[in-house]
């Protein structure tokens, strides 16, 4: 053996006895393994909040836990024992298991049923009825503007389309080529030396390939518009059949929610007035209550009757402030949100009333008063046609006023002899016509709406009842007190 050979053995000794050295003081510092058992404590067989023996429980689920976990023992101790075997006598399988089981009716800790909700199946419905109508709304708006996007494309197509075959048509190039000759035949006629009229050489030369150069670019243009034609008309009907195809989903979307918060309204007040829930309803029926409710609480449309919602399109603010009230308990933030949404309603309802000419007219004024009241209607009416409409304060909307011509053509709309009128309004009168005018919208509310039921309401407002959505899920709690007599 070699000295090189007998140095590194001595060097691989010495360094295994170092590492042999380390890993026993490794070993010899690591703790102890410790045994633990982790017991799960279970509320009972029927279920509950599972904890570990380190998890706090609550007082309610400590007695429940104790009594659940330690009947079973309890009643295994008490057993008799037959007289011969000293065996637990066998009982029946139906009352064993029935002393096993943890009562829940009494006792300390125990859970009692909530009581059920009767229109929760019609609020859950109309919950996602009303939601996939809003994503059908959506996606019809998003049809539309598709079909907006595309009907705009063609239309520039065509555009530029004809303005290219202005461009490239012959007879306008010969007509474009003809006035530069004639330009050119002036300025030589007036040029005074040679080199004016060179000049006008010139610009008739620039003019003819001016003329040449567009055209060959309108040519251009042409070829490439040909080609884009097919696609963007074949772009333009398919929008079209997906705005109808979005359309036709969307409306029936929304009769489905309409029909499904007519339901749960109809629910609400039945359950409300102490009665039976009704029958569902159908698309194709109007919504009852159950027999005898809604004659109880229809709205009279007899004059001198007079009903929360009259009073309120009078502008009562006693009867907005008691039905606020009852409708938001002594929550701020509900009574500010129900007066919100009943003053949107009566808002919604006047300005309705004022489209349908719904007007009470002074019979002794000078122009109105010849005329009856269904006369001065049709004339009002008459005079909204020509965008002269009544604001609802005595004054006309967007301060468009009607001149003397535009009364005689609404007269003649109207059915009326304008020859008839013995004095005419003049100019300085004609922004005081409907100063006396007043918006009968009680009445236009009886007549259209006697009911108040939430499909009628739907139908009398038309698109103003769109913003109304949180008002009609709980029109079963508001229509009662809206017919409420005083």
């Amino acid at each position: 053996m070699s000295p090189s050979e007998f140095v590194f053995l001595a060097c691989g000794l010495t360094l295994g006895l170092f590492a042999g050295g380390a890993l026993i003081e490794v070993f010899r510092a690591r703790p102890a393994a410790q045994r633990e058992v982790r017991v799960t404590v279970s509320a009972g067989p029927a279920g509950g909040r599972a904890a570990t023996l380190s998890t706090p429980l609550l007082a309610s689920e400590l007695v429940r836990g104790r009594d659940d976990v330690f009947a079973p023992m309890t009643q295994a101790t008490e057993r008799p024992f037959g007289p011969a075997t000293r065996e637990p006598t066998r009982e029946p399988a139906s009352r064993s298991s029935s002393t096993l089981a943890p009562a829940f009716g009494s006792g300390p800790g125990t859970a009692h049923a909530e009581p059920l909700d009767p229109c929760a199946a019609e609020r859950t419905s109309t919950d996602e009825t009303c939601a996939h109508a809003d994503r059908m709304a959506v996606v019809a708006g998003a049809a539309r503007e598709r079909a907006r996007a595309a009907r705009r494309a063609y239309d520039e197509h065509v555009g530029r389309r004809d303005q290219a075959a202005a461009a490239v048509d012959p007879r306008a190039i010969r007509a474009a080529k003809d006035e530069a000759q004639a330009q050119f035949r002036r300025g030589r006629l007036a040029g005074q030396d040679r080199a004016a009229v060179e000049a006008a050489a010139a610009a008739w030369l620039r003019e003819i390939n001016r003329i040449n150069a567009r055209s060959r670019e309108a040519a251009l243009i042409m070829s490439r518009e040909a080609g884009l034609e097919v696609e963007l008309l074949r772009a333009a009907e398919k929008a079209g059949l997906d705005v109808d195809v979005a359309r036709i989903r969307s409306e029936n979307a929304a009769d489905a929610c309409r029909n499904a918060r007519i339901a749960l309204a109809s629910c609400e007040e039945a359950e409300r007035l102490g009665s039976a829930a009704p029958e569902p309803v159908t698309p194709a029926t109007s919504p009852q209550l159950a027999p005898g409710d809604e004659a109880a609480v229809e709205m009279p449309a007899a004059a001198g009757e007079d009903v929360a919602i009259l009073r309120l399109l009078r502008g009562d603010r006693a009867t907005m402030r008691s039905i606020v009230e009852r409708l938001g308990g002594s929550d701020p933030d509900g009574q500010r949100r129900w007066q919100l949404l009943v003053s949107d309603l009566v808002d919604a309802i006047v300005a309705r009333a004022i489209d349908a000419s719904a007007l009470s007219f002074p019979e002794d004024h000078v122009f109105w008063g010849p005329y009856t009241q269904s006369e001065c209607r049709e004339i009002a009416s008459a005079m909204a046609a020509l965008g002269y409409r009544f604001d609802g304060l005595g004054g006309f909307a967007d301060g468009r006023v009607p001149s003397q011509r535009d009364l005689s053509l609404a007269l003649g709309y109207a059915g009326e002899d304008p020859m008839r009128v013995r004095r005419w309004p003049t100019e300085a009168d004609m922004p005081a016509l409907f100063r006396d005018v007043r918006v009968d919208a009680g009445r236009y509310l009886a007549d259209a709406a006697g009911g108040l039921t939430m499909g009628e309401m739907v139908d009398l407002l038309g698109r103003r009842a769109e913003p109304l959505a949180e008002l009609w899920n709980a029109w079963g709690r508001v229509r009662p007190l809206l017919v409420d007599t005083p």
